[in-house]
């Protein structure tokens, strides 16, 4: 192998002498310094089941990394648990940890100038933050997947995160016991693993690989099975290829490859949460990417997918019927991805896809053949409207009805609003409002999967309607609308609504209108105060500071 970058800069001259002697005490010989070295950043954490997996993976990163004749380095970066932290004051860390493992990425790979990434990421915002990261850096690198959790069971059902937040409305609403309650609380996450269906985890996933950064089989393995390990050590083999012949992301990342990315999402029926993460990926590999282009490509692309939240199966179904490889051909033959684009195994998507079959197996009901699809369009709508100026995002396959209209109840927060809920103040018809709570005003825009599992618990999504500037979980489904921007905190429109206006959500015009005057909305702002941030110092005010609107990704720069 040809001396690179890094390795000569190690090797030059006698006054590199210091530099090598640190390497000594780390495990390098004088043998190894011709080596290309891979730092392996990753999320491993004791703290959530997404990342309790993750060591086993980077020790076996370790050892194939050796076998093929480079030098491994590994550190960790910090990890937020969406699961654990939803509803609580933890969620507002959620999206900000996405820019913070961008950042210890640039900062582990540039002060130490490595050969190459290998990233193993789990929770939610691991991920698009992995890809930032290495977008950035732009030296030859790929991304593993922690893989899945296998789903849980009560009673012969099965469950998995979701199923313990909708068990909450559920209960409240006095329609299951508390020994179901407290049955599928305890069972719902039976081991390690991400999330266990399409929600923004395994969304993010199965994305980055359609993208060309990740192998292409290796998304939606579960966590605890040895293919899993054994997809690592194939990555590591594939990551020193990619050093070779000096295949760099931003080779990788491109507007066509991420067109490639999000039609999987919209085929998968993925999280909306896609939205915020690609625009700034895009931002990070240099791209233009806006917007609009998710409504582009949601138009052409139908959902083939059968998955939860609002399908019927989950991950570790999709990986047996075929999973990503099986559903980009699909996408493929049918001429709505492009297989000019090349992966990270230095082929194009075409060739990596030439022996898969063209018709997914006929004795699985997870993906469906193009001439039986789930819908005819994706699943995510960009709507616009006098609420909402800059564009909001709507998860629109699935609901009964393409238009919604009915009167505001109008909530300045999350908790105000899951209250409210769980007293059983909102009613059908409703159109609830859950403000403040952008990237901004939340701060760190937090997602609000407690109120929705809530309103399903209790048997009301398919009759009230949410609206937010906030997040939603890749776990929820209904009339939901997010992302609304410009957000309350600056005075964008949805801080003007009052209890009782009316408001209309219309899927097929792509319209959310508030049914206010311009002269009254107009009379409204001038009345109009803005609230005090929740936080004056420390990582959230400081984010709250320099963070983007919704609509161009809440980037950070």
């Amino acid at each position: 192998m040809a001396l690179n970058r890094r390795s000569r800069v190690i090797t030059d001259g006698d006054e590199r002498a210091a530099n090598r002697s640190m390497l000594y005490p780390v495990g390098f010989t004088a043998a190894d310094f011709g080596k290309p070295i891979v730092g392996i950043p990753h999320g491993h954490s004791t703290m959530l089941p997404c990342n309790a997996g993750i060591q086993s993976l980077v020790d076996r990163a370790v050892e194939a990394l050796r076998a093929a004749g480079a030098m491994p380095q590994t550190w960790g970066f910090p990890t937020a648990s969406d699961g654990i932290s939803m509803g609580t004051e933890g969620m507002r860390y959620s999206l900000p940890s996405r820019e913070e493992i961008a950042r210890c990425i640039q900062i582990g790979w540039g002060s130490h100038q490595m050969d190459g990434l290998l990233c193993i990421a789990g929770c939610d915002k691991n991920k698009p933050g992995c890809v930032m990261g290495i977008a950035a850096c732009n030296v030859p690198a790929i991304y593993v997947d922690s893989g899945t959790i296998k789903p849980g069971s009560w009673k012969g059902q099965d469950l998995t995160i979701v199923s313990a937040f909708e068990a909450v409305g559920a209960f409240s609403a006095g329609k299951i016991s508390r020994e179901d309650f407290e049955g599928i609380e305890r069972h719902a996450c039976p081991g390690f693993g991400v999330c266990g269906a399409q929600y923004t985890a395994n969304t993010m996933a199965t994305a980055i690989a359609a993208l060309g950064l990740s192998l292409l089989e290796s998304p939606l393995m579960a966590a605890e099975d040895d293919e899993k390990l054994d997809s690592v050590a194939k990555s590591a083999r594939a990551l020193v290829h990619a050093i070779e012949i000096d295949l760099k992301p931003r080779d990788i990342i491109t507007r066509k490859s991420i067109a490639n990315a999000i039609t999987t999402v919209m085929a998968t029926g993925g999280s909306t949460n896609a939205v915020l993460h690609f625009l700034a990926i895009a931002n990070a590999a240099g791209v233009k990417w806006d917007i609009e282009d998710f409504e582009r490509v949601a138009r052409r692309t139908p959902v083939l997918c059968d998955l939860k939240p609002s399908g019927r199966f989950v991950a570790v179904d999709f990986h047996r019927a075929g999973g990503v490889p099986q559903l980009l051909k699909i996408l493929l033959d049918h001429d709505r991805i492009d297989g000019q684009c090349i992966t990270i195994t230095g082929r194009t998507l075409a060739e990596e896809l030439e022996n898969i079959p063209s018709q997914p197996p006929s004795d699985q009901e997870v993906i469906r053949p193009w001439s039986n699809a789930l819908y005819d369009r994706g699943h995510l709508s960009i709507l616009k409207g006098n609420l909402s100026t800059e564009g909001c995002v709507a998860k629109t396959s699935g609901i009964k009805q393409p238009t919604f209209t009915g009167p505001a109840r109008v909530f300045d927060s999350e908790q105000a609003c899951l209250k409210a809920i769980l007293a059983r103040r909102i009613k059908a018809g409703d159109v609830v409002v859950i403000r403040y709570e952008g990237p901004k005003g939340g701060p760190g825009m937090p997602e609000m999967l407690a109120p929705t599992a809530a309103l399903v618990g209790q048997g009301l999504l398919d009759s009230v309607a949410l609206i937010t500037d906030g997040r939603f979980s890749g776990g929820s489904w209904g009339w939901l609308v997010g992302h609304v921007a410009p957000e309350a905190f600056i005075g964008g429109p949805i801080a003007l609504v009052k209890d009782g206006d009316l408001i209309t959500l219309n899927r097929d015009q792509r319209l959310v209108k508030l049914h206010v005057s311009a002269k009254e909305l107009a009379a409204r702002r001038k009345k109009w105060k803005a609230p005090k941030p929740r936080y004056k110092q420390g990582i959230l005010a400081e984010y709250a500071r320099h963070v983007s609107s919704a609509s161009l990704g809440a980037i950070v720069e």
